[in-house]
């Protein structure tokens, strides 16, 4: 039986509601998590990182959970590592261990949706399946992966969906890459060959910026005055802004400000197609930086690993 580490992290699948009127709190104890598994399921060690809403992870938390994820695959006595963590920013964390946890130990996230004291609390199922794939040989290599209702996903590729749905993770455009069911784990497609980023750090300095329509640049210029050290745009469509944004992008590339162009729209990449002015081919010229199909979220955890590596432009 493989040997499995469930390091806890908070969030609703250890909360429970003491009255309907306070709402739910953390309040399972780590070992809680254990107690409606399946004894077979792994053989399990527990350990608790924190218990926190992931609404209250800090940059500098998301990073030493990294940093405990990384020890602990490294250590020959675990062959696996199943984090419980809140789905609020769970695709952020996750996505953070995929690009800078270099191991092909099966590292896999996974949560609940709904509290302990809620019928159809969806905890104990996540974590049962999530410990099933954490311990399957097909897991390995498959970069960090999310569990949740006995769907596998790619941690570059998932995101928060809905706002209460059990399947609330899903990956627009991508898909699941496998799912868990009587049989066992079935992986139907192996994700592309994952990236490594040898951050040392996280800079914690990088801001994400969603554009709307007509919205001025006032936002981003004060960004570029405040000691920004990198933004993230989640553009219009395909990669397009207003024209009265270009001229603040430009000011904030030649003082040495990565720019990262991602789209709003939640699936496909950037594309050059227009040639109206504020256009994909206007960023291009300007010298920003593209996400090639991350959310936004997701562009801002890459661009904080990159610039923590010291060579931000290689990783873009």
């Amino acid at each position: 039986m493989k040997r499995i580490v469930v390091l806890t992290t908070g969030g609703t699948i250890a909360m429970r509601a003491h009255d309907q009127a306070s709402g739910a709190i953390p309040s399972l104890a780590a070992a809680d998590l254990l107690k409606g598994l399946p004894r077979e399921v792994a053989e399990t060690r527990i350990e608790e990182f924190s218990n926190l809403p992931s609404a209250h992870f800090t940059v500098e938390q998301i990073w030493n959970l990294s940093r405990r994820i990384a020890a602990l695959v490294a250590d020959d006595a675990v062959d696996g590592v199943v984090v419980t963590h809140g789905t609020d920013t769970l695709e952020e964390s996750a996505y953070l261990c995929d690009l800078t946890v270099d191991s092909a130990k099966p590292v896999v996230f996974t949560g609940a949706m709904r509290t302990a004291s809620e019928v159809g609390y969806d905890g104990f199922a996540n974590l049962a399946t999530a410990l099933q794939v954490a311990e399957s040989a097909a897991a390995r290599g498959l970069g960090t992966l999310v569990v949740f209702n006995d769907e596998i996903h790619a941690a570059r590729w998932v995101t928060k969906t809905h706002t209460t749905a059990l399947d609330t993770f899903q990956s627009p455009g991508a898909g699941p890459i496998g799912r868990v069911d009587y049989d066992g784990v079935e992986i139907t497609r192996q994700p592309l060959a994952r990236e490594y980023i040898p951050a040392d750090r996280l800079e914690p300095n990088v801001f994400l910026l969603k554009l709307a329509v007509g919205m001025t640049a006032e936002l981003l210029e004060h960004l570029v005055v405040s000691g920004a050290r990198g933004i993230v745009l989640e553009t219009l469509g395909g990669g397009r802004v207003p024209p009265w944004w270009l001229a603040t992008i430009e000011r904030a590339i030649k003082n040495g400000i990565p720019m990262v162009i991602s789209s709003r729209v939640g699936a496909g990449r950037t594309v050059d197609r227009y040639g109206y002015s504020g256009a994909h081919r206007d960023l291009v010229r300007l010298g920003c930086w593209f996400a090639h199909g991350l959310n936004g979220q997701k562009a801002r955890i890459k661009l904080m690993a990159a610039i923590g590596a010291g060579e931000a432009a290689r990783y873009f």
